[in-house]
């Protein structure tokens, strides 16, 4: 079996089963990332850690604050959750990239993304031990998991290049994220029940909701650790030492070589900023809908389960528009109705359900889009060889280690003490994006990384 432009050479039938195969992490992964990410864990954590800034009742009634102590810093409990994230992508940036690097010269991709996705799903799992004021355990397992999560998808991103052709990437990349929002959205139907029926015992159903994403997670993740194959690496940069030196070294010689991939460094710069808005969307809407917008938390759900089915067309509508118009052009459409959502989402009335819900579909038109062309693009305009370590600069900002919005989101929502204005505040994350992309010459890009060009850019 041989390897030509890091691809590997098979025929198209084996190589439709491993595809196939490869869908049913997103399938896996999106239950914990839709579930307990974007829905049920951010508020929560809130409500928790507001439950212990309230202290104890004293014979004067019960006095309340806001604020956490942490380390002798006075924190807004409405914003630990963002601050939380933000501390994962700063230690994703330090880790993340050596994940990738070590994942380069492993001939265990495969293994090593199965791994990162059960100890992520163990810590999800453990979640449903968190209760009463014990926001500590929440945090603790919300950074533990975040940065498994983000591990595993360096290693899935990269393999996407050893799987797929690169005409075949963007419809691959799509129906990728289309299984993640079907998986999602089914485990988030069940837990919608589930928290319907148990209404009056609102915070044991959560829990169990966060345990049944963390069993998914676990299990839908044997598919395709069996179904997708280990390959050797290839076209690996010589490094002396252990793998863990040589990874160390292979890093240190990618970051260098960035700059003679000015189109990839442009795009890398433009995705950071408009997913770094995506993202903080995601984990602030349950927020937004339940302490903004006075929804209950069932109410929200059915919100992001409008997100879930919608996005699975988005994603395939945004694969097959790509596929004749070019994907960068496609996802400056997307980030153009962004900023239209989020601005509609400032100016929304509380109360306002069906509103919500326009928004909502609106998100999950554009949503799965947007991510799973971003995602088929940046492989096209990376060198070959260092797949899974540019991918680990690609996740530094994919899937809530993004860090920007959401530290602006917290302090925006500390100084103000309300939610519109730091929703606002990402707006500029998204045309910061959108100028950016706009700039990037997709042809030159894909020439210098030295791959083949797809039919259509």
């Amino acid at each position: 079996m041989t390897r030509t432009g890091g691809i590997a050479e098979l025929t198209p039938l084996n190589r439709a089963r491993e595809q196939r195969a490869w869908y049913w992490y997103d399938w896996a992964n999106s239950a914990y990332v839709t579930t307990t990410a974007a829905v049920l864990f951010a508020p929560y954590l809130t409500s928790v850690a507001e439950r212990s800034a309230c202290g104890k009742p004293t014979d004067d009634g019960f006095t309340c604050s806001v604020d956490l102590s942490i380390l002798g810093v006075q924190v807004s409990a409405g914003s630990l959750v963002f601050y939380l994230v933000t501390l994962s992508t700063i230690i994703s940036a330090l880790v993340l990239p050596v994940v990738g690097a070590i994942a380069d010269r492993s001939a265990r991709k495969t293994t090593l993304m199965a791994g990162f996705a059960w100890a992520g799903s163990l810590l999800a799992m453990s979640m449903f031990l968190v209760a009463g004021s014990d926001w500590q355990l929440g945090a603790l397992l919300l950074v533990g998991a975040t940065l498994c999560l983000g591990a595993s998808l360096v290693v899935y991103d990269a393999i996407l290049c050893e799987i797929a052709e690169p005409d075949e990437r963007d419809r691959v990349s799509s129906r990728g994220w289309a299984m993640g929002y079907l998986g999602g959205g089914l485990l988030l139907a069940a837990n919608f029940g589930l928290l319907t029926v148990m209404d009056d015992h609102t915070e044991l159903a959560v829990r169990i909701c966060l345990l049944s994403a963390g069993i998914w997670w676990a299990a839908f993740t044997i598919i395709p650790f069996r179904g997708v194959r280990n390959r050797p690496p290839a076209n690996v940069v010589p490094e002396q030492g252990g793998l863990l030196k040589q990874s160390f070294g292979q890093l240190w010689t990618t970051l260098g070589d960035l700059q003679h991939y000015p189109v990839t460094l442009t795009f890398l710069v433009a995705y950071l900023f408009y997913n770094d808005g995506i993202q903080t969307v995601i984990y602030a809407a349950s927020i937004f809908g339940e302490k903004q917008l006075g929804f209950e938390k069932a109410t929200v759900l059915s919100a992001f389960l409008v997100v879930q089915f919608v996005g699975i067309g988005g994603a395939l509508l945004f694969g097959r528009i790509a596929q004749r118009r070019g994907t960068r052009g496609t996802i400056l459409v997307g980030l153009v109705i962004w900023v239209g959502v989020v601005v509609a989402a400032y100016f929304a009335p509380d109360g306002n359900f069906p509103l919500f819900l326009l928004l909502a579909a609106a998100i999950g038109l554009v949503l799965g889009g947007t991510q799973a062309l971003s995602r088929s693009f940046y492989s096209q305009l990376i060198p070959r060889g260092r797949e899974a370590e540019y991918f680990s600069l690609y996740q530094a900002a994919e899937r809530g280690t993004s860090w920007v919005g959401t530290l602006v989101f917290g302090l925006v929502h500390q100084w103000t003490d309300s939610y519109r204005p730091a929703l606002l505040a990402l707006v500029v994350l998204f045309l910061l994006g959108l100028v950016l992309l706009a700039r990037v010459d997709t042809r030159r890009g894909i020439e210098e990384a030295g791959n083949a060009v797809p039919a259509v850019v």
